[in-house]
């Protein structure tokens, strides 16, 4: 078996260029000891992992891929989760935090963080590659660029978008480039606010992003909280995490 047929329908665009992929791989921290790959299809990142001597647990949902990693890989066979890691328990994969990795596909790539964010006390560092889009989105702190997922991210961690890759690195060529970024678990260790409250307002205020605070939310009545009179002023890309947080605090004391 020497090659796995990308499918459309997963999102699948397999990195060909080793000298990338090591270059990801060496983005895991050192004092890393157990590893989560998402996806690794034909195992470009797993032959790099293995050479790190990690404690490495791959999910993969594609039979033909799961296959090809047994055939290539058979020391990993029982190290396999024939899953769809949206659905994983990430707690019975390890119970012990974990570095999250891949190439994540693209279809799903979002969804991969908003369980990052729901799961950030076992995962302390995430290494991914990304559409270059959605990588930059990730990390802004200020503008356009900033969404839901920047302030949800950000939240818990801090980030570094650390390089592009081109598209001719893959089979199949994706239409757009793709930006590898690095998640470092910082010193937050509870949110202080009601974590459900704090995502709706996020997203209420990110959905009506071309309107004031005031306008965005206005179904949280907060119009009469005179320590809110500047935030409901700006529009949501420009506010800072702890200034979510701050919204959400006003909201629960009402």
């Amino acid at each position: 078996m020497n090659k796995v047929k990308p499918k459309k329908y997963l999102g699948q665009h397999f990195l060909v260029n080793e000298i990338v992929a090591k270059s990801i791989t060496d983005l895991i921290s050192d004092e890393t000891a157990k590893v989560v790959e998402v996806g690794p299809g034909m195992g470009v990142l797993t032959k790099f992992l293995m050479d790190k001597e990690l404690d490495l647990k791959l999910v993969e949902i594609d039979k033909e891929a799961i296959h090809f990693l047994i055939v290539h890989y058979p020391d990993l066979k029982q190290n396999i989760i024939a899953a769809d890691f949206l659905r994983v328990n990430l707690y019975k994969i390890y119970s012990t935090p974990f570095t999250l990795i891949g190439n994540f596909p693209y279809n799903i790539s979002s969804q991969i963080l908003f369980v990052v964010f729901e799961n950030n006390d076992i995962i302390p560092e995430v290494v991914g590659m990304f559409q270059k889009e959605v990588a930059e989105r990730i990390v802004a702190k200020r503008g356009k660029k900033r969404g839901i997922l920047s302030v949800l991210i950000q939240t818990f961690y801090n980030v570094e978008y650390c390089f592009t890759v081109d598209e001719d690195m893959f089979n199949p060529p994706p239409k757009v480039k793709s930006g590898v970024i690095k998640l470092k678990r910082n010193n937050l260790k509870e949110l202080q606010c009601d974590r459900k409250l704090f995502k709706r307002i996020v997203k209420e205020a990110f959905n009506k992003r071309r309107k004031t605070l005031r306008n965005a939310l206005k179904t949280f009545s907060l119009e009469n909280q005179p320590e809110l009179t500047n935030l409901l002023q700006k529009r949501a890309e420009e506010l800072s995490v702890e200034d979510f947080i701050f919204i959400t605090k006003i909201c629960q004391k009402k």
